[in-house]
């Protein structure tokens, strides 16, 4: 005798409905063209995963059918909050001794440009001063230097120096011609 058995499946509903499915395929066609922005910055999409968030609330939204989004823990919340309230009292409170610290060291910053300007102005005038005195000077002092030059050395000594750099470029000329041969 054959014995059959029969095993009963159980059947399982789709956590997703159709219509929830096309509004995340909608949502990852836009992401792919680079069209899909989010909700309240309206900054373009970047990831898939936000994508695909972004189908199903919309879909939510609709009314398909789509489990619910998954709650935040209230201690997590709680927490998030009392972070929010301590990051704005310590901004609250750096604002101020920041705008005081500013303006404090704003008008000494503009004190010690003002000494600066002052300072530099003043050194410009003497080194023009000094410039204009040494430019005298200098060419005064040239003048006098050529004329000693000119008074030490006779014009037979210089006439002896050319002659002897004459021989010695002749020499190496010839030099030149003997190795070349």
């Amino acid at each position: 005798m054959l014995v059959l058995y029969c095993f009963m499946e159980e059947v399982i509903m789709a956590k997703y409905g159709k219509k929830s499915q096309s509004s995340v395929k909608s949502a990852m066609d836009k992401f792919k063209k680079g069209k899909l922005k989010s909700g309240k910055s309206k900054k373009k999409v970047k990831s898939r995963k936000q994508a695909i968030a972004i189908g199903l609330s919309e879909a939510r939204e609709s009314g398909a059918k789509v489990p619910p989004a998954p709650k935040k823990r209230a201690s997590s919340a709680k927490s998030a909050k009392a972070k929010k309230s301590l990051k704005a009292k310590k901004a609250k409170s750096t604002k101020a001794k920041s705008t005081k610290a500013k303006s404090s060291t704003k008008a000494k910053a503009l004190k010690a440009k003002k000494a600066k300007t002052v300072k530099a102005k003043a050194l410009k005038a003497k080194k023009a001063k000094a410039v204009k005195a040494g430019a005298r000077k200098s060419k005064k002092a040239k003048t006098a230097k050529a004329k000693a030059a000119r008074a030490k050395k006779p014009r037979a000594a210089k006439v002896k120096v050319m002659k002897l750099r004459k021989a010695k470029t002749g020499a190496r000329k010839k030099a030149v011609r003997a190795r070349k041969k």
